[in-house]
């Protein structure tokens, strides 16, 4: 806990701690890896689309960036390739997803209107009551993207859903995104999604330093961590 930077930040782990039961290793894996910051950045538009009782677990739910140092394969790869990647190492995969996560499959078939469609990996969150369609790719995020996730969310609520269930939320992970034309597409979107990278490292990038919300805006996300 030394390495945090202030009081809001080890609150955040500590609640964190308590509700996933991180081990020590866990623990300092993701004080290295910046998860706090990652979560404070994170891109979504969980504020127009998902109920306020579920908001602040749902954008607990998306980081800004994962960290797939895990998986074993060249900086050229192919979208197919990052799938097994984290196919082979989903329990290390589940965990940079928070703790909350379950793995239902991957290449997950829809059949709509006759047509065949594949999600790439389909999850549940347990907190949320929810399902999460996850979309892998290997370049920069485009705003198309968000149009087939929408079409993704609408069939799986239609088709997947469980009554007792909420709404299903999606994912859309990139090697690169801009923000800009990220936050022009989430605000014309009404399922909720969220768009984050993926990297090899641990650091988190000079330039999103200061993109971080004020100390005003990160004491009300930590106060209002829900650890029911």
């Amino acid at each position: 806990m030394e390495k945090c930077k202030g009081r809001f930040e080890r609150e955040f782990y500590t609640k964190m701690t308590k509700r996933y039961g991180w081990t020590k290793d866990v623990l300092i894996n993701n004080i290295e890896n910046k998860a706090f910051e990652k979560y404070l950045l994170n891109q979504t538009n969980f504020d127009e689309t998902v109920p306020e009782k579920y908001r602040m677990q749902a954008k607990l739910a998306v980081k800004d960036d994962y960290n797939f140092d895990f998986i074993e394969m060249g900086i050229e790869h192919s979208e197919a390739e990052l799938e097994t990647g984290i196919i082979k190492n989903i329990n290390r995969f589940l965990s940079e997803m928070g703790g909350d996560i379950s793995f239902i499959g991957n290449q997950y078939h829809l059949d709509v209107a006759d047509e065949d469609h594949y999600i790439d990996l389909l999850l549940y969150h347990r907190r949320l009551r929810c399902l999460v369609a996850m979309d892998l790719k290997i370049g920069e995020f485009k705003p198309e993207y968000a149009g087939k996730m929408q079409f993704y969310l609408a069939a799986l609520d239609d088709i997947m859903k469980l009554p007792e269930e909420n709404s299903s939320v999606g994912i859309i992970v990139c090697k690169n995104k801009n923000r800009t034309k990220v936050e022009y597409t989430l605000r014309t979107t009404n399922r909720p999604i969220g768009v984050a990278t993926y990297s090899y490292c641990d650091k988190l990038p000079e330039e999103l330093r200061s993109l971080l919300p004020s100390p005003e805006k990160i004491a009300e996300i930590v106060n209002r961590m829900d650890l029911k």
